[in-house]
């Protein structure tokens, strides 16, 4: 039997793999040998073992996690395909979001660093009734507009005046799956049922203006200075 099982190093050429990965994969469960040696401790693979490893090498070429690659191995075929596909959309985001850095950069480069005036000034308490919505970094400008358009039309036909502006709320850091949220501060003080409440403390705030599109603007004080009209800070959130 052992005439039939290919050695470590053998199987790392085979399998395009080194045999510190093969060791590692073993040590994680995501690849064992079919024998180890009681006395040397050599591992031994089957040929048809190859597969998996080539697998493996392939899926892990494409950044993908260990723990999602054993999950694919491990799947049915319709289940993998919904795993694969996962990951596909992992990858485009964050390939969109790394095109969005490309072009940040680009224009960084000709037109210089931002010179944003920031002034320290006070805000009154607002209570705002808001819609909110799970997004990632990369589909704030999306997520808002959606907001948007659920938040009005909910207002205009429980006939409830709003004071302008409208407020965007995001997480002082974003990151995937963040919570934001879009609001307005009605007259009567409360909106309708089915809207969310939002109270903004009254308190010292960071102001800045940004003037051109919303959707790329210049890098200032943070990241989270995306879309950017007017911020806030006195409880970690970011307003336009």
């Amino acid at each position: 039997m052992q005439d039939e099982l290919l050695t470590i190093g053998r199987f790392a050429r085979l399998c395009r793999l080194s045999v510190k990965q093969l060791r590692h994969y073993d040590e994680t469960g995501l690849l064992a040998p079919v024998r180890v040696d009681v006395g040397s401790g050599y591992r031994y693979y089957a040929p048809e073992q190859a597969r998996d490893a080539l697998t493996i090498a392939l899926l892990r070429e494409m950044d993908l996690p260990l723990a999602v690659i054993a999950r694919t191995l491990a799947a049915e075929p319709e289940s993998r395909a919904q795993i694969l596909r996962a990951e596909r959309d992992r990858l485009a985001e964050r390939i969109s979001r790394d095109q969005t850095r490309l072009e940040m950069l680009e224009r960084l480069a000709e037109d210089g660093l931002p010179g944003y005036e920031v002034t320290i000034g006070r805000e009154r308490e607002r209570r705002l009734s808001v819609v909110r919505a799970d997004c990632s970094p990369a589909r704030i400008g999306e997520k808002v507009e959606k907001c948007v358009g659920r938040l009005l039309p909910v207002l205009g036909k429980a006939g409830i005046a709003w004071e302008p502006p409208l407020w965007a709320l995001y997480p002082l850091d974003l990151e995937e799956g963040m919570e934001i949220a879009v609001g307005v501060q009605t007259l009567e003080g409360q909106g309708p049922s089915g809207l969310g409440l939002e109270a903004l403390p009254g308190g010292l705030v960071a102001e800045t203006v940004h003037i051109g599109q919303a959707a790329q603007p210049p890098r200032s004080l943070k990241e989270t200075f995306q879309n950017l009209g007017r911020s806030r800070t006195p409880d970690n959130r970011f307003l336009t």
